[in-house]
């Protein structure tokens, strides 16, 4: 998709590329070295959790952003004021919604493969069930975390294979295995935390210059009918998370479906290098979810006695 162009309608690869990943777990479980140290001289600078395996390169080195002295409304406001509308009908309207979470993350400067999960979502108090699908190294793997149950830990366990026989296991959500291959602790999944942190971001950056906002009414994902807001950092700077992102906001629900980012181009001319992107499809509201749909004990489910 072009930096400067109408973003065409966003994708999603029906299967998974030949290249068969090593087998681990995905909101991870195996035993792993630790990820490599994001860059922090730059990410302090930054609002917003600091990502597992590396915040943006591009703009190491740079200077900061100076504050904005145009006179007049920023461009980020009108993004800003929908992303809060968009939060405030989550809160006002939205207790539960189950989805299918896909998401692709750049890691150690790798980009993952995408990964499918089936996911249950709660609001109050936050409960998160999910199941992979694909790819076939972490099909079948469990995860459920409920705000202060399980003395705050996450109970997961693996799909098949010899670490399946581990059984369940319960880790802290922001431990090294629960962090391997994921950018993100499961405290922040779903559309609600996702609102939350674009509000957060947009208030930061609106404080400096620099920044070109553009919004695409009838962008489409996966059907469904959207407003793109891209948002353009053209000039690399250290108080900035990202070079290029674009948010959907599906225009029935009122809820952001899909966000990417972009770090600056590797080179004079280049492409925007992805970060990492999440789409939340097949988004059904307030099913009315119970203590029960967040149980390990659940019949449906697979889980055993906790490690």
């Amino acid at each position: 998709m072009s930096e400067s162009g109408k973003p065409a309608s966003a994708s999603l690869p029906h299967r998974i590329g030949a290249r068969r990943p090593r087998r681990r777990f995905g909101w991870a479980l195996l035993p792993c070295l630790a990820a490599a140290a994001a860059t922090a001289t730059a990410a302090a600078e930054q609002p917003g959790l600091l990502p597992n395996g590396g915040a943006a390169e591009g703009n190491i080195g740079a200077p900061d952003a100076v504050a904005s002295t145009t006179p007049g409304q920023h461009p980020l406001e009108p993004a800003l004021e929908l992303a809060a509308r968009g939060l405030a009908n989550i809160k006002a309207n939205i207790q539960d919604y189950s989805c299918t979470v896909v998401k692709r993350e750049r890691i150690g400067g790798e980009l993952k493969p995408h990964e499918y999960m089936f996911a249950k979502v709660r609001h109050q108090p936050f409960s998160v069930y999910l199941y992979f699908l694909a790819p076939d190294s972490v099909k079948g793997q469990e995860v459920i975390y409920v705000d202060g149950r399980n003395d705050g830990n996450m109970l997961a366990h693996a799909g098949s294979g010899v670490r399946a026989m581990v059984g369940t296991v319960s880790l802290k959500p922001q431990s090294m295995l629960a962090m391997q291959g994921n950018r993100y602790p499961i405290t922040e999944l779903g559309v609600e935390n996702l609102a939350k942190r674009l509000v957060e971001v947009a208030e930061h950056d609106k404080q400096f210059g620099e920044c070109e906002v553009n919004f695409y009414p009838e962008a489409k994902v996966n059907g469904r009918v959207c407003t793109c807001v891209q948002v353009v950092h053209p000039v690399p700077r250290r108080n900035f998370r990202f070079h290029l992102a674009r948010v959907y906001i599906d225009d029935e629900l009122l809820i952001p479906i899909r966000y990417e980012a972009y770090d600056w181009p590797a080179e004079q001319g280049g492409q925007p290098v992805l970060m990492e992107e999440y789409t939340y499809m097949n988004v059904k509201v307030n099913n009315g979810f119970t203590d029960a749909d967040f149980d390990p004990s659940n019949t449906a489910y697979k889980f055993g006695a906790a490690k």
